[in-house]
């Protein structure tokens, strides 16, 4: 016989959450899935369409099922490229300064004084200068 589980509250009331999962199990469950506590898989109206003992036999009788040999991902290799394909592609390096954090924060405020946007008497908000 399975052991029962009693949990004790927060305000030192007893659970018995076998007891409470059994009275449950026709309950629909929560959220998208369409089955109930138990696991059958629900219709419309909450009916029954296909109980959870069903769902489990076709699952391990269908192809795609876990069993207990391990079977390998296949190896893929990544191409070879030939050496005029590598030869083909100059490399190129940038001769540009990169630009420092300063100069950034500069070319930011340009480009925000351009497009700022004002408030006018009707609270709506527009370009500056239109």
């Amino acid at each position: 016989m399975a052991k029962q589980k009693i949990y004790q509250t927060m305000q030192g009331k007893q659970i018995d959450i076998d007891l409470l999962r059994k009275r449950n199990e026709l309950t629909p469950a929560v959220g998208n899935s369409r089955v109930n506590a138990r696991g059958d898989e629900l219709g419309p109206g909450g009916k029954i369409v296909k109980n959870r003992q069903d769902n489990v036999q076709a699952y391990y009788e269908s192809p795609n099922a876990v069993s207990g040999e391990v079977v390998p991902d296949p190896v893929v290799e990544p191409p070879v490229k030939k050496p005029a394909e590598v030869a083909a592609k100059p490399k190129t390096r940038s001769t540009a300064k990169p630009k420092t954090n300063i100069e950034k924060v500069v070319e930011q405020e340009k480009l925000d004084e351009q497009d700022e946007w004002v408030e006018d008497d009707d609270g709506n908000f527009v370009q500056k200068g239109k």
